[in-house]
Protein backbone atom coordinates (compact mmCIF):
# COMPACT_ATOMS: atom_id res chain seq x y z
CA UNK A 1 0.00 0.00 0.00
CA UNK A 2 1.08 3.55 -0.64
CA UNK A 3 1.83 5.62 2.43
CA UNK A 4 0.00 8.80 3.49
CA UNK A 5 -3.05 8.32 1.24
CA UNK A 6 -5.32 6.37 3.57
CA UNK A 7 -7.55 8.03 6.18
CA UNK A 8 -6.90 7.45 9.86
CA UNK A 9 -9.02 4.47 11.04
CA UNK A 10 -9.81 4.54 14.77
CA UNK A 11 -12.55 3.84 17.30
CA UNK A 12 -15.02 6.73 17.44
CA UNK A 13 -17.80 7.38 19.99
CA UNK A 14 -21.01 8.10 18.08
CA UNK A 15 -23.65 9.76 20.29
CA UNK A 16 -27.33 9.40 19.39
CA UNK A 17 -28.54 12.69 20.84
CA UNK A 18 -32.22 11.73 20.66
CA UNK A 19 -31.84 8.64 22.86
CA UNK A 20 -28.61 9.69 24.67
CA UNK A 21 -26.91 6.45 23.62
CA UNK A 22 -23.25 5.95 22.71
CA UNK A 23 -21.89 3.53 20.10
CA UNK A 24 -18.18 2.73 19.81
CA UNK A 25 -17.49 2.00 16.15
CA UNK A 26 -14.35 1.90 14.04
CA UNK A 27 -14.49 4.82 11.60
CA UNK A 28 -12.47 7.21 9.47
CA UNK A 29 -14.73 10.20 10.24
CA UNK A 30 -12.77 13.41 10.82
CA UNK A 31 -13.69 15.13 14.06
CA UNK A 32 -11.88 17.49 16.41
CA UNK A 33 -14.11 16.84 19.45
CA UNK A 34 -13.39 14.17 22.05
CA UNK A 35 -15.44 12.60 24.83
CA UNK A 36 -14.58 10.41 27.79
CA UNK A 37 -16.62 7.22 27.73
CA UNK A 38 -16.19 4.39 30.24
CA UNK A 39 -12.91 5.87 31.47
CA UNK A 40 -11.30 6.21 28.05
CA UNK A 41 -11.12 9.17 25.66
CA UNK A 42 -12.50 8.77 22.13
CA UNK A 43 -13.10 11.06 19.15
CA UNK A 44 -16.73 12.25 19.37
CA UNK A 45 -19.42 12.48 16.66
CA UNK A 46 -23.02 13.50 17.43
CA UNK A 47 -25.72 11.89 15.27
CA UNK A 48 -29.49 12.45 15.10
CA UNK A 49 -30.67 8.95 14.18
CA UNK A 50 -29.30 5.50 14.95
CA UNK A 51 -30.66 2.01 15.44
CA UNK A 52 -31.64 3.06 18.99
CA UNK A 53 -33.98 5.79 17.75
CA UNK A 54 -35.01 4.95 14.17
CA UNK A 55 -38.67 3.78 13.90
CA UNK A 56 -37.72 0.82 11.69
CA UNK A 57 -35.57 -0.68 14.46
CA UNK A 58 -37.70 0.40 17.43
CA UNK A 59 -41.05 -0.57 15.92
CA UNK A 60 -42.57 2.79 16.82
CA UNK A 61 -44.72 4.67 14.38
CA UNK A 62 -44.60 8.42 14.59
CA UNK A 63 -47.41 10.50 13.24
CA UNK A 64 -47.19 13.97 11.84
CA UNK A 65 -49.66 16.19 13.67
CA UNK A 66 -49.51 19.06 11.23
CA UNK A 67 -51.27 19.91 8.05
CA UNK A 68 -49.69 19.19 4.69
CA UNK A 69 -47.57 21.60 2.70
CA UNK A 70 -50.32 22.40 0.23
CA UNK A 71 -52.79 23.17 3.02
CA UNK A 72 -50.19 25.40 4.70
CA UNK A 73 -49.60 27.24 1.41
CA UNK A 74 -53.32 27.76 0.82
CA UNK A 75 -53.88 28.96 4.36
CA UNK A 76 -50.93 31.33 4.23
CA UNK A 77 -51.66 32.80 0.83
CA UNK A 78 -55.44 32.61 0.67
CA UNK A 79 -57.03 35.67 -0.77
CA UNK A 80 -60.21 37.19 0.42
CA UNK A 81 -62.97 37.42 -2.14
CA UNK A 82 -62.35 40.35 -4.48
CA UNK A 83 -64.63 43.27 -3.76
CA UNK A 84 -67.17 43.90 -6.45
CA UNK A 85 -66.62 47.09 -8.42
CA UNK A 86 -69.57 48.96 -9.88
Amino acid sequence: MRKNIHPNYRTVAFHDTRMDTYFLIGSTVATSQTVEHEGKEYPYMAIDVSSASHPFYTGEQRTHDGEGRIAQFRRRYRQSKPSESK
